[in-house]
């Protein structure tokens, strides 16, 4: 296929995929329960534990009270004393919720982000200031709980940082699947939330040449889909991400 027919497709199938019907119990996405609650808080929960097999993911999204950011740390420990998710147990998971709760009463997830996002107009730097920000507010470490938040971004970073991106492609974005709840960033800034779907199919079509998953991939994807639409790149990423899931090769 040409790069035109690529584009004319992706087109095509984001246009298709962009209603609610898309996600649900029989088409399952950790979007689903985020757009259930529709809160940057409860969103980046979803986003943090969106690894792994996806029906275990939801289960264990369906299991958590997302009350408990509004809770007291001791109520948030009790309560979660038993749950636990592949590589996290219940000391992480209760970290996590008692990070946010600190988080959430001082400030905001965005605000954050934005700040130190907008001064290069880099998402990068917004996520660097953001995922410190998480680590300074509460001291708990274990390789769970790291691996939850993930590093603090270097300079040149090598990870693919997808869970991350997925959630700002949540928030930033507004449409059908996309929550659009924050404000000061613009969409052709984001980077695509690469998976081993989209990165395999992304290969297979040429938007990708780099043979390593790692953050280079990312840019190259991110700057095919902006020769496709410069103001909105990341529109393409959850029907590329669907079309790899399904095995539907265009």
């Amino acid at each position: 296929m040409t790069f035109d027919q690529i584009a004319k497709r992706l087109k095509e199938e984001a246009l298709k995929r962009n209603h609610i019907e898309e996600i649900s119990l029989d088409r399952p996405d950790p979007l689903m329960i985020a757009s259930r609650y529709n809160d940057e808080f409860s969103a980046l929960i979803c986003a943090l534990f969106a690894y792994g097999n996806v029906p275990a993911i939801i289960k264990f999204l369906e299991s958590l009270n997302f009350s408990l950011l509004d809770s007291d740390e001791t109520t948030i420990q009790e309560t979660l004393d038993h749950h636990y998710y592949r590589f996290q147990n219940s000391q992480d998971i209760q970290a996590l919720f008692i990070t946010l709760h600190r988080l959430k009463k001082e400030g905001s997830l965005e605000s954050t982000f934005v700040s130190a996002y907008q001064k290069s107009a880099n998402v990068m730097d917004g996520l660097r200031a953001l995922i410190a920000m998480l680590y300074d507010l509460n001291p708990y470490r274990s390789r769970g709980y790291q691996f939850l938040l993930g590093t603090i971004p270097s300079i040149n970073p090598h990870s693919p940082y997808k869970r991350w991106h997925m959630y700002l492609r949540w928030m930033v974005r507004k449409d059908h699947l996309d929550l659009g709840l924050w404000q000061g960033v613009n969409t052709k800034d984001l980077l695509v939330p690469l998976d081993t779907h989209t990165f395999a199919l992304g290969k297979k079509l040429g938007l990708i040449q780099r043979k390593t998953y790692d953050f280079k991939a990312v840019l190259e994807l991110s700057e095919s889909f902006k020769k496709i639409d410069p103001s909105d790149p990341v529109k393409y990423d959850f029907a590329l991400y669907r079309l790899g899931q399904e095995k539907i090769f265009l």
